[in-house]
């Protein structure tokens, strides 16, 4: 499921305030930095669902020319939706989804991300807590 003309806020228990860029690790990037590049460098080109299934790809190191039924594969388990993304956990990006649900994140200190809690027009939800209270 995909959210339409919504923004996702920073979690209330994220440890910064402003975006910070997801690191990669023993040379091997994390998820989080997977989806922080697909989603920054094209902002509005994909769905959540497209970046969690390229995020498993590249991920993974999985180059097949059967993608649709690796797809079908990969979605029938549910996923957790970008409100439990680590971006929006612990590094400070706020996600917003368009009319057509394509995806975008914007730095929580920054002037489009504060528009977008103006609007009256969109959906605004809370990211996942880290922890339970």
């Amino acid at each position: 499921m995909s959210y339409k003309n919504t923004l996702i806020l920073i979690s209330e228990d994220s440890p910064v305030t402003s975006a910070v860029i997801p690191m990669s690790k023993n040379e091997k990037p994390t998820i989080a930095y997977i989806e922080y590049d697909l989603i920054y460098n094209n902002p509005y080109k994909y769905t959540q669902e497209d970046v969690q299934f390229k995020t498993y790809l590249i991920k993974n190191q999985i180059k097949s020319n059967q993608l649709e039924e690796l797809r079908e594969q990969f979605f029938a388990t549910p996923k957790a939706c970008f409100r439990a993304s680590s971006l929006v956990k612990k590094y400070g990006w706020g996600i917003h989804y368009d009319e057509e649900g394509k995806v975008a994140i914007y730095d929580a200190n920054s002037d489009m991300y504060k528009q977008f809690l103006q609007l009256g027009t969109i959906t605004v939800l809370k990211g996942m807590r880290s922890k339970r209270k």
